[in-house]
Order: structure tokens, then C-alpha cells, then sequence
């Protein structure tokens, strides 16, 4: 969270708090960014976790049913990657491996990465300067029109631009969400409630290979379509929470406004003594304004260890 991270509150002390109900709905609705993002991992049935399965020894067959999603189906395969469905209906003469070795399918199922890392650096500020909210509400958008492009899809242009629109929602609700749960939850539990997003992206995997699984048994050319279309349940799930959220002190304070902040603080932990809190993040805040560029600074020799940690810990052992 390079760039909207720096204001969040870093002292780490107990501050007097409840657990009000509109942390808990807040947190709830915000999470929904993370169903959104697994669902769109587990619908399109990415592949790259093919070496993985290999490693535990699973044969083809079983690497793919657990690969399946919309790119298995072929129905869709026929529609988009004919060459890729000829190639399904010769079993056994190559891996399925080798099967889906198409690069329109590999464009397919990566532009959604490609275009959430440059988003992620578009979010960054979006975050500092428009607030957690607002940026969330984007995410939902972007996501709702990639939705509709795929779902309506009727060549491999449509399908990409639908995946790059997905891809930018994920890139603002990646920087935002995470975010805005950690600001928005009472010391305490914070850990706890920021996991929700990590939850909610498990959920969403789970969901979407229970669903691919149904629609795949639907005769016809529109089962991989209910598969897309049905991205838009977590899309509007985050939409209207954004709407609903009220923006976190630390991202009010940040950008100056101190009294609106201090209010929503007091709503938020359910208590009038909130000085304590609201003093430490008005230094963060502080602190956070002299840092002039955020990357530069995480590229210093004192923040290498975490950078090297936090980068290893995204490799798969």
C-alpha cells in the first residue's frame, strides 16, 4: 500500500473502542472486494497453477478438473479458441497441457493482471487523494462494466476488454480495500477484521468452481456466459457498499479535514474519548506528508528486508 498506506494510524495502541455495528457492516461490505477478485480467479479457471498440481503428483486428468473453469468448457472454447477445442477433441494424443497452449487463452486469462498491476499504481493516488471510498466505489464500476462486456462477449476483443475493465477493479479494490479495513477497524481486533479480504477471496474461489461446475453441465452456448455474467453479484455487493461506507478518519485527516474525521472517528469506535486515537493519526498524517515519494522511500536500504519478505512470501513452496 505504498501510496495510501502512510496515513494509516501506526502506534499500535489499545485504544478505548467498541465494536459498533458500523465497523462490522462496513468491514462486511468492504470485504465483498475480496469475493469479487476470487470469484474472477476461480470462473476463468486459471492454469498457472498447473506445475503446482504437478508437483503433488496429479495425473492430467486430474490437473484438469481442478484447472476447469469457463476456459475449459467447450462450448466457449469453440466460440473464442476453435483451434484450442479441435485440440480437446483427440484425447490422449498430447497433455492437457499442451492443450491449452493457445496465446488468445493466455492473453485471455492474463490482460486481467496485467491491467490490476498498472491499476495498482493508478489506485495508489486515487487512494491518498480521493479517499478509500471513493476509490472502492471505482473498483465496483470498473468490475460491473468488464462484467457486462464478458457476459455479452461475441468475439475475443469484447472478452479482452472485458478482462482489462475486471482487471482495473481489481487493481483499486486490491489497494483500497485491505486499506480501508485496517483504518476502519478498533485496534484489537484489526488483524481479524482485515483477514475478512483474504476470506472472502477463498469464498469466492470456492463459489466460482461450485458454479462452473453446475453451468458446465448446461447444454448449449450460454453456461459459460451465467459463469461471467454472475461476477456482477460481487461487483454490485461492493458498488453498494461503497455507497453505504462512510470514508476512514486516517484517509479525512489526510487530505485536511480534521473535524469530519474526528466524528466519524467517534461514530465508528462508539465513544466520545477518542483524543488519544485521533492525536496519532493526525502524526501519521504528519509524518506521512513528508514523505515525498513513497516508492523512492521503499527502495531505501532500511525497508529492504521488508521488501524482500514481502516479495518472497508471494512464491509458492
Amino acid at each position: 500500500m505504498a501510496g495510501g498506506g502512510f496515513g494509516a494510524a501506526g502506534g499500535g495502541a489499545d485504544f478505548e473502542a467498541k465494536i459498533t455495528p458500523l465497523v462490522i457492516i462496513s468491514c462486511i461490505l468492504a470485504s465483498t472486494g475480496g469475493l469479487m477478485f476470487g470469484y474472477d480467479v476461480g470462473i476463468s479457471g486459471e492454469r498457472e497453477y498447473y506445475f503446482i498440481y504437478i508437483i503433488y503428483g496429479l495425473s492430467d486428468e486430474q490437473i484438469y478438473a481442478n484447472a476447469g473453469g469457463v476456459t475449459s468448457m467447450p462450448e466457449f472454447l469453440r466460440e473464442f479458441f476453435p483451434g484450442v477445442y479441435r485440440k480437446n477433441q483427440h484425447p490422449g494424443r498430447e497433455s492437457n497441457y499442451c492443450k491449452y497452449d493457445n496465446q488468445g487463452l493466455q492473453l485471455f486469462t492474463s490482460s486481467l493482471y496485467l491491467a490490476a498491476l498498472v491499476a495498482t499504481f493508478v489506485a495508489m493516488h486515487t487512494t491518498k487523494s480521493l479517499g478509500r471510498k471513493l476509490t472502492m466505489l471505482m473498483a465496483g464500476i470498473f468490475f460491473l462494466i468488464g462484467t457486462v462486456f464478458n457476459f455479452a462477449a461475441q468475439n475475443l476483443a469484447m472478452l479482452i476488454i472485458g478482462r482489462i475493465l475486471l482487471g482495473c477493479g481489481v487493481g483499486f479494490a486490491n489497494q483500497a480495500v485491505p486499506l480501508f479495513l485496517s483504518e476502519i477497524a478498533p485496534t484489537r481486533i484489526r488483524g481479524a477484521l482485515n483477514i475478512l479480504f483474504q476470506l472472502m477471496c477463498t469464498i469466492g474461489i470456492l463459489v466460482a468452481n461450485m458454479i462452473n461446475y453446475g453451468t458446465s453441465k448446461i447444454k448449449g452456448n450460454y453456461g459459460w456466459r451465467i459463469s461471467l455474467g454472475l461476477a456482477g453479484v460481487p461487483a454490485i455487493l461492493l458498488t453498494v457498499g461503497s455507497l453505504i461506507v462512510v470514508d476512514t478518519p486516517n484517509s479525512l485527516i489526510a487530505r485536511g479535514k480534521l473535524e469530519e474525521g474526528k466524528a466519524i472517528l467517534k461514530r465508528i469506535r462508539g465513544v466520545d474519548n477518542v483524543e488519544p486515537e485521533f492525536l496519532e493519526i493526525v502524526e501519521a498524517s504528519r509524518v506521512a506528508q513528508e514523505v515525498k515519494s513513497p516508492l523512492k522511500n521503499l527502495m531505501k536500504r532500511r525497508n529492504r528486508p521488508q521488501l524482500v519478505i514481502s516479495i518472497c512470501m508471494q512464491v509458492p513452496m
